[in-house]
This record gives structure tokens, C-alpha cells and sequence, in this order.
């Protein structure tokens, strides 16, 4: 963590195209600045746990990497993006300024021991299973490993099959184990794998209220959220996705909402 500035982790579910890239992560960029946020554009290249073996995961390793090299590279923007195997943090960690552990992993003790050891800023999303609490066990493997430089993210809570919730007291209660919190407002609409014909389905109108109230708390270091020009037409969780035209709008009531918590 480089300075006291709000942090945003923004962009597509996954990478889409190049084309589509470098679209987003320019505008993306320029609304952070407008609010003097510290941002991170987001994309995966794999999405490794889709519901079906036939959905879209991304260009893959090699090919994504490239991608996210040409928009850091040409347009300034720092990277964050998921590893999901030991063997990716290296490759990885030459590109992206934040390695992000997906909540389904967040268990895993090789992978959290693989991104300790590039140095990066690792960005890890508690497991929809796990309380706050429990994430202080993965908070001891980070610490066990040498690395304090991380943040736990929120994303909800598993209720019934398919559904999440959150509670805002969680991000709280995250906050008491010593680290930056985020807030996943995108995801934590998700009902993965309860969309007809199997695919993931969410409820993106809701990303705004949960957006405010978790800022709200007053104990955020930032906020995580897939964003999309055209959601309707992505190729993964686009029902769960803000549209890039609502983006600006909803930040300044976001900043509005911190700079009374901060008071």
C-alpha cells in the first residue's frame, strides 16, 4: 500500500478482446482520476470455475498477459488480476501490480504461498463459506510466509443453494484482524449457477446499494467492481455487471457518502 488514497478495482468479468481491453481500461482510468482514486484495472485471462465446461474462460496465460502488458504499457494502468495455480504467480507477477486470490481459494495454502513470494500487493476475496473471523486463519498463512503486504475482500456469504448475503457488520469485523478491506460489490450479487440452463445469474441493480451502504461503514480501503459498456452482451457475469455509464454517477455518491464517515 503506496498512500492513503481510495482504491478502486475496476474493469470486465474477463478478457474479452483487446479491443475491448484497452475501450475500458481508458475510460475506466479517467473516471478514477476524475475522483483522485487509486485504481487497478481488472480482467481475467482464465475464469476457471465457470459453471459449464462450455462457457467462455478468456484468451488464456500467454495471450492475456499480452493484453494486460499493451493497456499497462500504453495507457498507464496498473493490473490486478486472479491466479488460480501456484505455477501462475511468477508469470503473473511480472505484469500485475495485485495477484487476487478467488474466494473459491482462498484456502489454498501453496497458492497464498506462491503470491507471498512475488512481493506484490495480493488482493485475497473471502471464501463465501468462511466468516470473518476464519479468515484469520488465512491471515496466519500470509503472515506465517513473510507477506503483510495484502487486503481481504467481501464478497457475501453463501445462503440456501445459490444465493449470497452480505452483512455489513462483516466488513467490520474483517477490519478488526489488522488488514485493508475491500468490497466486492459486483460478485456479491451473484446467483452462481442458479440462471436457467445452469449459467451464472445476478441482480446488478442492487450493486449500488450495496456499494453505498458497505462505504457507508466507514472502514473501507476501496472497492471492487466489474464494470462493462455493455453488460447485456459480455461473455461472463454480465448480469451481475455495472454498465461503464453508470460508473461516474454512482462514485461521486460513494465519495460523498466516505468524506461523511471520515469527518
Amino acid at each position: 500500500m503506496t498512500n492513503n488514497k481510495f482504491i478502486l478495482l475496476a474493469g470486465p468479468c474477463v478478457i474479452e478482446s483487446e479491443e475491448n481491453v484497452m475501450l475500458l481500461a481508458h475510460a475506466l482510468k479517467s473516471i478514477a482520476e476524475k475522483h483522485d482514486l487509486d485504481f487497478y484495472f481488472k480482467a481475467s485471462w482464465d475464469k476457471a470455475n465457470r459453471t459449464k465446461a462450455t462457457n467462455y474462460r478468456g484468451p488464456g496465460l500467454e495471450e492475456g498477459l499480452r493484453i494486460l502488458q499493451k493497456a499497462k504499457t500504453e495507457l498507464g494502468v496498473k493490473i490486478v488480476t486472479d491466479i488460480h495455480e501456484p505455477l501462475q504467480a511468477e508469470p503473473v507477477a511480472e505484469v500485475a501490480d495485485i495477484l487476487q486470490i478467488p474466494a473459491f481459494l482462498c484456502r489454498q495454502t501453496d497458492l497464498l504461498h506462491a503470491a507471498a513470494r512475488t512481493g506484490k500487493l495480493v488482493n485475497i476475496k473471502k471464501g463465501q463459506f468462511s466468516s470473518p473471523e476464519e479468515m484469520n486463519n488465512v491471515v496466519s498463512k500470509m503472515e506465517h510466509f513473510g507477506c503483510r503486504n495484502f487486503m481481504l475482500c467481501e464478497r457475501g456469504n453463501c445462503f440456501g443453494y445459490n444465493n449470497l448475503v452480505v452483512d455489513m457488520t462483516g466488513l467490520v469485523r474483517l477490519a478488526r484482524l489488522g488488514y485493508p478491506v475491500l468490497f466486492d460489490a459486483t460478485h456479491s450479487v451473484q446467483i452462481s449457477g442458479g440462471g436457467f440452463n445452469y449459467s451464472n445469474s445476478g441482480k446488478s441493480e442492487f450493486v449500488p446499494y450495496l456499494a453505498k451502504a458497505a462505504v457507508a461503514t466507514g472502514v473501507l480501503s476501496g472497492l471492487f467492481m466489474e464494470v462493462h459498456n455493455d453488460p447485456p452482451s459480455a461473455l461472463c457475469d454480465g448480469s451481475c455487471m455495472l454498465r461503464l455509464d453508470e460508473l461516474d454517477s454512482l462514485l461521486n455518491q460513494l465519495m460523498c457518502i466516505r468524506a461523511i464517515t471520515t469527518e
